[in-house]
C-alpha cells in the first residue's frame, strides 16, 4: 500500500531546515549539525517528488513508476524538464549524506563539512552551499504545489 504525502509534510521538514539552518547552525556550530539539515531537506525533496508523482499518475501523465528515487528523479525531469537543475542538487544533496565526510572550522564561523562522494571528488557543504540547496528545495516544494494547484502546467 502506497502512504498518501502531500506538499503539507515537505513544507514542514523545510521549516525545520530553516530554524535549524538560522537558529541551531548560528549557535552550534558544527558539521554534524549541517548534515542533519541535509537530511531534512533530503526529507523534504522526497515528499514532495512524491506527492509530484502521485499527481501526475493520478491525471494519468505517468503510467509506470520506478521504485528508486534516481529514476524517479530522472522520469520527472524526462516529463518536466525545467526541474533539471532541482533534480541534480538533490542527487547532490544525496551523494553528500551518504558519503564518509570531515569538518572543518568546527565550532567557528565558518564551520564546514567535507564530504569525499568519491575518490576522486569531494564536496564542501558551507553556509552558503546549505543555503542555496535550501533555496532550491523551497523551489523544488513551491512549484509541486503551483502543479496541483493548477497555476503551473
Amino acid at each position: 500500500m502506497i502512504e498518501e504525502v502531500e506538499v503539507s509534510d515537505a513544507k514542514e521538514e523545510l521549516k525545520r531546515a530553516d530554524h535549524s539552518i538560522y537558529v541551531t547552525l548560528k549557535y552550534t556550530k558544527t558539521a554534524d549539525v549541517i548534515k542533519n539539515i541535509i537530511k531534512r531537506l533530503i526529507i523534504a525533496f522526497d515528499f514532495a517528488m512524491e506527492d509530484l508523482i502521485q499527481f501526475l499518475v493520478e491525471k494519468k501523465k505517468l503510467k509506470n513508476v520506478p521504485s528508486s528515487k534516481r529514476a524517479k528523479t530522472e522520469l520527472l525531469v524526462k516529463k518536466i524538464p525545467k526541474l533539471k537543475e532541482n533534480m541534480q542538487a538533490y542527487l547532490v544533496m544525496r551523494k553528500i549524506d551518504v558519503a564518509p565526510f570531515t569538518k572543518r572550522e568546527e565550532y567557528r564561523k565558518h564551520v564546514t563539512l567535507i564530504a569525499k562522494v568519491s575518490l576522486k571528488e569531494t564536496r564542501e557543504v558551507n553556509m552558503d552551499v546549505l543555503r542555496n540547496f535550501f533555496a532550491r528545495t523551497g523551489e523544488f516544494v513551491e512549484f509541486v504545489d503551483a502543479v496541483k494547484a493548477g497555476t503551473v502546467k
